[in-house]
């Protein structure tokens, strides 16, 4: 009867979540993830080969790993590239307290592997690194307190997220890991000022950071000791800094070749923190600004993305995600150049490293979850609308 009166309604037709999917994510971004994991493998082949022979192993065990964390990671981006923002922001506060739980165990349960830092936790089979999985659930956790904080009546959110940054930032300095720390203050700064900073307040953070820095040099040996290194006149040319500097210097424009180069049989840690010299030594200046243009694109295409979008969150949790990873890029690659003190991060998607593979995937996919095309007005059209 009802159906006689008003008419059938029309069936709604909701389109397959993988048409969805392709159709809305950045396909630009997501081809300079996997074309960044090739070189990964690629630089892999020739970085790892020393180590599995210093270790009596077999000579690609190490590529072999990297290709199934690798793979692990790969996966979760995908899958967490398909999810809503309302699922991204749950998975982000659970992973951050998942995260910070095992941060805050590292003194009991933690091992340094040798390294004089606390970072890693042992699993007999493989090692778990705490704050590389919360380095995306802070980000989000952050921005998620900072647009609440924007409502009318939204809680205190910018107070409550400066108060989980400095509980974050003394656990990371107590390991002492203070390259991740610097990256978390920075993580959270730039949420910050984009939710509306005063510049009094950000000059403030930076004045405190500075203070901080000065403490830790010192108080801490491991603190002074990577800053005496980089601010001497002269490097010492059987340092890691030493060999990576004078590795890139002979790579040149093109290279000495595939598999010819030297750096990778006298650097420990040439497939880890280092593999951006391996990478100029044997394929020279060409391939570094490629790796350089696929994290730039990344970056760039994501921030253009988030200008457009309306939802405060959004825009926050999208723009602290693309500014961390850009900044670990960047500072991975100034520090094999000598442009920064030696800070113990890995090159995402490059570097040798369960650890950092999986939770870089985790982090693009959340970024590339944040900024795919949604059905809404742009900004502009909006405030043009508001006006007339």
């Amino acid at each position: 009867m009802t159906e006689m009166v008003y008419g059938s309604m029309p069936d709604r037709v909701v389109e397959p979540i993988l048409p969805r999917w392709w159709r809305s994510i950045d396909r630009w971004s997501l081809t300079a993830v996997f074309a960044l994991f090739g070189v990964g493998i690629l630089l892999g082949l020739a970085a790892s080969v020393p180590l599995a022979q210093r270790n009596g192993l077999d000579a690609f065990y190490y590529v072999k790993r990297q290709a199934f964390f690798g793979g692990i990671g790969l996966i979760a981006m995908l899958a967490i590239s398909m999810m809503p923002p309302q699922m991204i922001r749950r998975l982000g506060v659970l992973g951050f307290l998942a995260a910070f739980a095992a941060l805050a165990a590292l003194p009991v349960i933690g091992t340094d592997f040798g390294k004089g830092a606390v970072r890693w936790i042992s699993l007999g089979f493989a090692s778990v690194q705490p704050s590389e999985f919360l380095k995306p659930g802070f980000i989000v956790l952050t921005a998620w307190l900072m647009a609440a904080a924007q409502e009318v009546n939204g809680p205190r959110g910018k107070s409550f997220s400066f108060l989980v940054t400095f509980i974050v930032v003394l656990l990371l300095a107590l390991q002492p890991d203070f390259g991740q720390a610097a990256l978390i203050i920075f993580g959270w700064s730039v949420v910050y000022f984009i939710a509306g900073a005063p510049m009094v307040l950000i000059a403030s953070v930076l004045g405190l950071v500075g203070a901080g820095a000065m403490l830790a040099y010192e108080h801490s040996e491991h603190f002074a000791r990577r800053i005496n290194g980089f601010l001497a006149s002269d490097v010492d040319p059987r340092t890691q800094i030493g060999y990576a500097t004078n590795a890139i210097q002979e790579g040149g424009f093109f290279g000495v070749g595939v598999g010819e180069g030297q750096v990778k049989w006298s650097l420990p840690d040439a497939h880890t923190d280092f593999i951006i010299a391996v990478a100029a030594e044997e394929y020279g200046l060409i391939l570094v600004l490629c790796i350089i243009g696929l994290y730039t694109t990344i970056v760039v295409r994501s921030l253009f993305r988030l200008m457009r979008e309306r939802d405060p969150f959004i825009r926050l949790a999208g723009a602290g995600l693309a500014c961390i990873f850009a900044v670990q890029a960047m500072v991975n690659m100034a520090v094999a150049v000598r442009l920064l003190p030696a800070k113990g991060m890995t090159l995402p998607f490059v570097s040798y490293g369960g650890s950092s593979v999986i939770a870089a995937g985790i982090t693009l996919g959340m970024l590339l979850a944040l900024t795919r095309v949604r059905p809404q007005g742009q900004i502009g059209e909006i405030l043009f609308r508001r006006s007339r």
